[in-house]
């Protein structure tokens, strides 16, 4: 199942209901910011600058313009109202297997980004088959996440399924739901419902790098 385009929905209507200058998990970031953001990943080569730096503070202004912009209600609207059109026929984002590959986990998150900034909410009860999708991507990915911690990750699901993400001479082993991983896996380590088991120096290890 193709969850990528209900999770588009989803995500537009959280930035909808929150409003403009909502916070997000996002530093310094509000979700005028967040949604300028999904619509230049798409829409524009500027957003190469994610990963090419000359291009960082092109990117960063035009980020800023737009978000500028969609400070009034109705402009915001417009701007959420473009990112679930969905990309250009031009953008790789158009090509079904780059949109699954790269949105699935990245809509996930920013949902959670916009839902979990605020003092009360509640983790969503996903179907079973994204959930395994979303662990399947937090897998692929979870080296690159964890690449900056000198103790070794050992992710745990509830039913015992487990993945080692990095290898070192101590470890913590970090539980959680699949969505809950990604989420401390993507940085929303405060956010995510996780617990942790390991030797006290693991656990200031990583607390201090990551």
């Amino acid at each position: 199942m193709h969850f990528v385009p209900a999770s588009r929905e989803v995500l537009a209507e959280v930035l909808l209901a929150a409003g403009p200058t909502a916070p997000t998990l996002c530093a310094g970031w509000q979700t005028r910011h967040l949604a300028a953001h999904l619509v230049l990943r798409e829409h524009s080569m500027l957003s190469a600058g994610i990963v090419l730096k000359p291009l960082a503070s092109v990117m960063e202004r035009e980020l800023q313009s737009r978000a500028d912009k969609a400070r009034d209600t109705a402009a915001y609207a417009e701007l959420v109202h473009e990112f679930v059109a969905g990309a250009p026929k031009y953008s790789p984002f158009a090509l079904p297997a780059f949109d699954r590959s790269a949105n699935l986990s990245e809509y996930f998150i920013h949902t959670e980004d916009v839902r979990r900034a605020t003092d009360r909410w509640a983790p969503r009860v996903l179907d079973e088959q994204y959930a395994e999708l979303l662990w399947k991507d937090l897998v692929r990915r979870a080296g690159l996440y964890y690449r900056g911690t000198d103790v070794g990750i050992i992710l745990v699901r509830p039913d015992g399924r487990r993945h080692v993400a990095r290898k070192a001479k101590t470890s913590v082993a970090i539980m959680g739901r699949p969505e809950e991983l990604l989420l401390h896996a993507s940085g929303r380590r405060e956010e995510a419902l996780v617990t942790f088991e390991g030797a006290n120096e693991a656990l200031e290890l990583l607390n201090s790098q990551y």
